[in-house]
């Protein structure tokens, strides 16, 4: 007789057979890894290494890597995060390195048919050898390199060698003799490259290794993805895809897709066996015909009544696993597997009163974007793990986002990024990597790209998270309104300005959405962010998607005028602020925290190095002057935290003429200030909890604007419900003013409107210094959601002491914080103790009277989080305060 939990193991070891090849069938493409053993020095003959001669020795190098982690780990280069040492590491980018490794063959490898040396990435001009035989010249960082490679092998010890080219030595001089440059973006603030003459425009490599506006100017050079040999007889198979034609609630029809390259023609059995996510299985098994040479495979499956993949907050993202053999006379000669959930998507476009719309529609859902856009997590990926991804991507979905926009200016992320993305139910917006600058139009740069192009998706197309391929970041409202395109416009003749106008239009309109169209046509393509998909100019608010930048950047308009926009589709906007104390500390004296700071101003790339200006008058104007620096971080988080709120509740309660909210930016390259709402080590700063409450699939909003106050009733449900909504006004040390409760329907996917009160309504000849307005959604008593209204500019309110009482548990799990008046913009910290520190809420209200018991994730002991517990409020924290 055999238990439950027998039959769930026997159940479970059944489904993993199904799946996975049973030992001594694997698959007869046999993989030898080459990333150790490597080598690396200054390339002979360059010029720097008269002041860098211990970089001209022989170094042990790692791969996955690069030039400046390889020189980092041999402390030949001080961290370019410490302090201003950036600068003295931009010689490394300057330069050509040698790389080389030694590694064995054996007889068994050489008599196979073929043996392929392949390179999954190499940064970015590099000549590849191999035994003293020229193989390679690659020329895209975002490639895949596959070159025959068993003529040049021999049986025992063989050396593989790469030289990796400086791309800004190398373009430089071309570049130089040019009647004119390409407009780009950031000039480099090392004098390394003529202002207005940037190189990264014409090559494929990462362009926010050139510096941005948030993070440092690294020109990295490596062999910074896997090596490796692979060697097979009969047939390699390329790749193994589930096509979506189309799925429904009642059936998925698909196509397994396998790309096949056949060393001779003749007949192969396909079987095909799949697991559902409820663990049943299913399979079929096909003959094919294959051809000498390359052969593309669809075989039709079929799955009734599928468990499709939902976005968080519609449902289970489900995800089948796929697995197929490949035999040829009775003996396998390849496998392969694929995890995918299945799904449709849509971008539906269509003109409505407020033009044509936005918006993502998943199995037929409509679903309100909530999310924030993606950079790179560090300057060198190689040091990007799986934890410090999936802790990213963890905490965008703890915030009650359903989507992130990967930006076009960094790379292609790892496998593990989208699978992650996958489980947790995150809708992708991925960008090509363009970020801004205008590109070449020559025939040859577009077949480069296009072969990037198929790649990346062939490899990505997978993964149901990703719901858009967007050709680039800023290229076409660049060239239409920025003062590069202006003044090259206004310079070059006309027919040399429509070569340029022309090759973009072909790049993004053509080369681009032809690869998404044919490698991935279930998902859809969108030319440029921003864009109207040529209907008219880029960044309009009546159709396609919107950046908006007049408040931080043009004209530095306070938040309040995130309220006189309302696009389509807002895919970036976003306000700066400082990290933590402990992240500027981890880069800083603490002589240098000050706003003033040559130190502090190398960490502040907006406007060179100008941004911490401008961050102080966001901060002086609408909360006062800070008492100290410390004061002043904190209070450079709650302006961005308020500000970004505004913007994103007002584009919630704007559905469906606004279906979707992408603020700048989720994450951070290095520690510094920036638009990023979780800082470089992982620490959520004051947006982020901001952003848990206001992406909230429930929410009651309350936005006051000249002296009204707009209430709606925001919900991410699938199916409408009856409450109550119920409005409060008090003093700030709880003395009631007014109290009024109504019945509330609250509609599926939309934003109800629920009231319009005008100041003296809802006051009752209260202090507008001195008083608060309560707008709570209730379920027969219990608050769904809380919204809190201020009549005047925080620094403009008669705050109370608040009287804050924090007592942590014994177990240091649980800490519960009170306030005897009101409290406003609460923030605990347990500084150098646990910086990390996670708590389950934070930068909050609290009511007069009231209290909050949150959650500690910590790894510290309960008597350290004790002594260095800190609770502060808006209360004391500038000069104008006790």
């Amino acid at each position: 007789m055999v238990d439950a939990r027998g039959r769930r193991l026997a159940g479970a070891l059944l489904a993993l057979a199904l799946v996975a090849p049973l030992p001594g069938m694997a698959s007869t493409l046999a993989t030898q890894s080459l990333d150790g053993g490597w080598q690396f020095r200054l390339a002979p003959g360059d010029k720097h290494a008269a002041d860098h001669p211990a970089a001209a020795q022989w170094l042990p190098a790692t791969v996955p890597g690069t030039a400046q982690t390889d020189l980092l780990a041999a402390k030949l280069v001080p961290d370019p995060y410490w302090r201003d040492n950036e600068a003295k590491i931009q010689w490394v980018g300057l330069s050509d390195w040698q790389y080389r490794s030694t590694f064995t063959v054996d007889a068994a490898t050489l008599a196979r048919r073929h043996v392929e040396l392949v390179f999954d990435g190499l940064d970015t001009y590099a000549d590849v050898s191999l035994n003293g035989h020229k193989l390679l010249a690659a020329d895209n960082m975002f490639r895949r390199w596959r070159v025959p490679a068993k003529a040049w092998l021999h049986a025992g010890t063989n050396t593989l060698e790469v030289t990796l080219h400086s791309p800004i030595a190398r373009l430089q001089p071309w570049l130089l003799q040019q009647p004119y440059a390409l407009p780009g973006e950031f000039d480099s603030a090392f004098g390394d490259e003529p202002e207005g003459k940037q190189t990264a425009n014409y090559v494929r490599k990462a362009a926010w290794q050139y510096g941005w506006d948030w993070g440092p100017r690294i020109v990295t050079e490596g062999i910074w993805k896997d090596v490796k040999l692979e060697s097979w007889d009969a047939l390699r198979l390329a790749d193994f895809h589930i096509a979506q034609p189309k799925v429904t609630a009642d059936a998925a029809d698909l196509q397994a897709q396998l790309d096949i390259h056949a060393a001779a023609a003749g007949t192969a059995r396909v079987a095909l066996r799949w697991r559902a996510p409820d663990g049943s299985t299913q399979s079929q098994d096909s003959d094919i015909a294959l051809k000498a040479g390359d052969n593309h495979v669809a075989l039709p499956l079929h799955i009734a009544h599928p468990q499709r993949w939902w976005p968080v907050g519609y449902g289970t993202p489900n995800l089948y696993d796929f697995h197929v053999d490949v035999d040829m006379g009775g003996r396998l000669v390849a496998s392969a597997d694929r995890s995918t959930g299945l799904r449709s998507v849509e971008l539906l476009r269509q003109k409505d009163r407020w033009g044509k719309s936005f918006a993502f529609v998943v199995n037929g859902v409509p679903i309100f974007a909530k999310g924030a856009d993606v950079i790179p997590q560090d300057m060198f990926p190689n040091r990007v793990t799986p934890a410090r991804i999936d802790a990213m991507l963890q905490s965008a979905r703890d915030a009650n986002m359903n989507m992130l926009r990967i930006w076009g200016g960094g790379y292609y992320f790892d496998d593990a990024f989208y699978a992650e993305a996958d489980k947790l139910g995150l809708m992708v917006w991925q960008d090509f990597m363009f970020g801004g600058a205008i590109p070449p139009y020559d025939k040859a740069f577009r077949d480069n790209t296009r072969i990037e192009a198929i790649q990346q998706v062939d490899r990505l197309r997978d993964h149901p998270s990703i719901v858009l391929w967007a050709g680039n970041n800023e290229v076409e409202t660049a060239w239409e309104s920025w003062g590069g395109g202006a003044h090259l416009k206004a310079t070059q003749p006309r027919a040399e300005v429509q070569r340029i106008e022309q090759g973009m239009r072909e790049l993004f309109d053509h080369t681009l959405r032809d690869v998404v169209a044919t490698q991935s046509p279930g998902v859809p393509y969108w030319p440029s962010t921003p864009s109207s998909d040529y209907d008219s100019k880029a960044n309009v608010l009546d159709d396609g998607d919107y950046h908006y930048w007049d408040v931080w950047s043009g004209k530095a308009l306070p938040p309040t005028a995130y309220l006189d926009v309302t696009p389509r589709f807002q895919s970036e906007y976003g306000l700066q602020s400082f990290p933590s104390l402990a992240t500027l500390r981890s880069v800083l004296e603490p002589s240098d925290l000050d706003i003033d700071s040559p130190m502090l101003r190398a960490h502040q790339k907006f406007d060179k190095g100008r941004g911490n200006q401008r961050l102080l008058m966001y901060v002086e104007r609408g909360y006062g002057k800070p008492r100290d620096f410390a004061a002043l971080v904190y209070l450079s988080q709650v302006m961005q935290a308020e500000g970004i709120q505004l913007a994103a509740e007002h584009l919630r309660a704007s559905r469906p003429q606004s279906m979707g909210s992408l603020y700048w930016q989720l994450n951070d390259v290095w520690p510094g200030a920036t638009w990023a709402s979780i800082d470089y080590y992982g620490r959520w700063k004051a947006l982020q909890y901001h952003a848990k409450r206001f992406y909230a699939p429930l929410r009651v909003v309350a936005i006051r604007r000249n002296g009204q106050t707009q209430v709606s009733l925001v919900s991410d449900r699938t199916a409408p419900f009856d409450a109550e909504l119920r409005v409060r006004v008090l003093d700030m040390d709880g003395n009631p003013l007014w109290e009024h409760t109504q019945p509330a329907h609250v509609a599926a996917l939309a934003s109800t409107p629920a009231g319009d009160y005008a100041d003296a309504q809802l006051l009752h000849g209260g202090d507008p210094r001195h008083t608060v307005a309560v707008f709570e959604l209730l379920d027969h008593g219990r608050p769904l959601s809380r919204h809190l209204v201020y009549f005047e500019d925080a620094k403009n309110l008669a705050l109370p002491d608040p009287g804050l009482q924090a007592t942590l548990s014994a177990d240091g799990r649980s800490l519960t914080v009170s306030a005897r008046h009101l409290a406003r913009e609460v923030w605990v910290d347990f500084g150098e103790a646990d910086p990390d520190a996670r708590l389950s809420d934070n930068a909050f209200d609290l009511l007069p009277g009231g209290s909050v018991t949150l959650r500690v994730e910590s790894t510290a002991a309960a008597a350290a989080l004790r002594r260095a517990l800190t609770v502060r409020s808006l209360y004391g924290a500038t000069a104008s305060t006790p």
